[in-house]
């Protein structure tokens, strides 16, 4: 069974192209590689003589560190929402707040994460 936020994504993108009217799609290919992962590729042929051509891979990450009540503790973002940071698009969110910060490495998250742990 695919991820949700994967099919949410997918049926997103595949209904904001067929929304448009004047578009000729050449090419629309959903490659499901794992519940987690996909690929797609897109080519579309705007006005005839335009061409437009996507390739994306889709990775459906959990990077999430919660409690046992499934309240979260921090979880590390690039998601461009929080422009003013002097760090965008990269910041962490924390349970009443979010901070700027460099995108981490995953030692230092698995680190922050087993410290936390310990620490509880």
């Amino acid at each position: 069974m695919l991820h949700e936020l994967l099919v949410h994504y997918l049926n997103t993108i595949e209904q904001t192209i067929l929304a448009y009217s004047d578009l000729y799609i050449d090419r629309y290919t959903e490659e499901i590689l794992t519940r987690d992962r996909a690929n797609l590729r897109i080519r579309i042929r705007i006005e005839q003589n335009n061409l437009l051509e996507i390739n994306e891979a889709i990775v459906i990450i959990d990077d999430r560190h919660q409690n046992e009540q499934n309240q979260l503790i921090f979880r590390y973002d690039s998601t461009p929402h929080f422009p003013n940071l002097v760090t965008f698009p990269h910041h962490k969110h924390l349970p009443h707040t979010v901070i700027a910060c460099e995108k981490p490495e995953i030692q230092h998250v698995l680190q922050e994460a087993t410290s936390i742990g310990t620490n509880s």
